[in-house]
């Protein structure tokens, strides 16, 4: 059972760590550092899009019309640090 739970820690820090990709390249293409036109910085802008768009849509749905503010990576953020807490605070119970 904890070679599960390891692995469910394992998938959270992945996705962990593909928004925070998603937030920073965002960043930088606003601040036109990079610029879509260049064929591999679209192919990886838009993967990540098509792979968080689930996620974010969903969550989209639940938070109020803030304007430009898109609070759905910070909200997804914060439920994958919950997850993780609850994870490692139950993991004994597991035993």
């Amino acid at each position: 059972m904890t070679s599960i739970l390891q692995i469910l820690l394992l998938i959270l820090n992945i996705a962990q760590w593909i928004i925070l990709a998603h937030i920073i390249m965002s960043w930088l293409i606003n601040f036109q550092v990079l610029n879509l036109r260049q064929p591999i910085v679209a192919q990886i802008w838009y993967g990540l899009c098509n792979l968080l768009d689930p996620v974010y849509s969903r969550l989209r749905r639940i938070l109020p019309n803030m304007g430009g503010l898109d609070l759905a990576p910070l909200l997804a953020l914060l439920a994958i640090y919950a997850a993780r807490i609850v994870i490692i605070n139950n993991i004994a119970s597991f035993y």
